[in-house]
């Protein structure tokens, strides 16, 4: 094959890798993919778009980020001590939605109350790590790559795809719907589709990159850096329209509420409709939304609808497509807020929170023990239940892959939250 020139559009070769095929972010992932062979490159690029009849388990993971206040979230109405701690901002038992003896939700999550009373709520208690991080960037990046206090380069997301899916017969294993790609999502082999509106899902590149694209023509003989960038072009090409096809054409009558989470989880809808072989998405809110230091109830009320609608109208969209059994839910913030309230009717940056699993699958009710109230390491709630417990199920019990040490760096025994 004839290696072409670039000189037309006005860079060097270098350049013209660094780039990345018109603004897909493939750089990061050269050094690694391009020790594979030139077949497997170009076989993994072009299957990205591929159909699948009997599709495998789907795992949606919805980040709260900021730090979502569990106590105000599920309400430990029976405990007096709580409100002690809060005597302005507590959700007092006759407004909280009672699930259990002692503990009830946030009066505005009327669409997790009937998820809960259906069986297809999960509600660990206490989840957080050992010589927590109060730090946003610091404990998410821990729960991104579930590996706290590591330094660990890739998300846990991204290496569960590259150890339990094909790396050379499989592509858009993750999606990352958000403005910007997520560290959970960060693999070695698997890169992450990333897109935030599939309108705008497209860069077309200037005529002269184009034809540099273009004239790229690969063969038995070919160059693998240059195999694996037209292979990748065409993937991005064929991806791109596939999900502004599939959202474009995708109409429900579910309500999924405002803002928030709904137009996001919409969007995984519209994929899992249209038979993206995806299997990890991951979505979040926008900037440190849960981040409520001052007067907490009224934007703490909004954002706990949202997220219940959303994700209430997702769950009821899936049965209407019949992909519910397909399908769980996690979903997390980096820490929990401090047990008192503080001087300006909000909350501190605190541990210890409450995680939930959601789908048709999944044992509801609560589980673990909930952190005490009184027993506290400096104002802050003591974990009970380290989070990494959580993934090792949705890992082993519900996506069946068996070796979630390996992924997850040690052992963490998984919890009775599936059948």
């Amino acid at each position: 094959m004839t290696i072409p020139h670039f000189t037309n559009c006005g860079c060097s070769r270098r350049d013209f890798l660094r780039k990345g095929l018109y603004g897909v972010g493939v750089t990061a992932g050269l050094p690694l993919l391009l020790s594979r062979t030139t077949q497997a490159l170009t076989a993994e690029a072009l299957r990205g778009t591929s159909m699948e009849t009997n599709p495998e388990r789907i795992l949606v993971v919805v980040e709260l980020s900021g730090g979502n206040d569990g106590l105000n979230t599920v309400v430990p109405f029976g405990n007096d001590e709580y409100y002690r701690v809060r005597p302005n901002i507590g959700i007092r038992e006759a407004e909280a939605i009672t699930i259990e003896d002692g503990f009830g939700l946030h009066p505005s999550m009327v669409g997790f109350e009937r998820l809960y009373k259906e069986g297809m709520m999960g509600v660990v208690h206490g989840c957080g790590y050992d010589n927590p991080s109060l730090s946003h960037f610091s404990s998410m990046g821990f729960w991104h790559t579930g590996v706290p206090n590591g330094g660990e380069p890739l998300g846990w997301l991204g290496r569960l795809a590259d150890g339990a899916y094909d790396h050379d017969a499989q592509g858009n294993m993750i999606v990352n719907i958000g403005t910007r790609q997520s560290l959970a999502v960060q693999a070695r082999y698997h890169q992450p589709l990333v897109f935030n509106d599939p309108r705008s899902f497209r860069r077309e590149g200037s005529e002269a990159e184009k034809q540099a694209i273009e004239s790229i023509k690969p063969d038995s003989d070919a160059n693998p850096t240059l195999d694996f960038l037209s292979a990748t072009a065409t993937n991005a090409v064929e991806s791109s329209a596939f999900v502004r096809e599939a959202a474009a054409g995708y109409n429900s009558p579910i309500d999924y509420g405002i803002g928030g989470l709904s137009p996001q989880l919409q969007r995984v809808a519209a994929l899992i409709n249209a038979d993206m072989p995806t299997r990890l998405y991951y979505v979040s809110y926008q900037g440190n939304s849960f981040d409520t230091h001052v007067h907490q109830a009224d934007p703490h009320a909004r954002l706990l609808t949202y997220t219940a609608d959303a994700v209430r109208g997702f769950v009821e969209d899936l049965k209407r497509i019949g992909r519910a059994d397909d399908v769980a839910i996690m979903m997390f913030t980096e820490f929990g807020r401090r047990v008192e309230e503080n001087a300006s009717l909000g909350t501190d940056h605190g541990t210890a929170t409450p995680m939930f699993v959601i789908g048709s699958g999944v044992q509801g009710g609560l589980h673990g023990q909930h952190p005490s109230l009184t027993d506290l390491d400096d104002g802050n709630l003591k974990m009970t239940t380290d989070f990494r417990r959580v993934y090792s199920t949705m890992i082993e019990e519900w996506l069946g892959y068996k070796d979630s040490a390996s992924i997850l760096k040690g052992s963490f025994e998984s919890l009775p939250l599936f059948g």
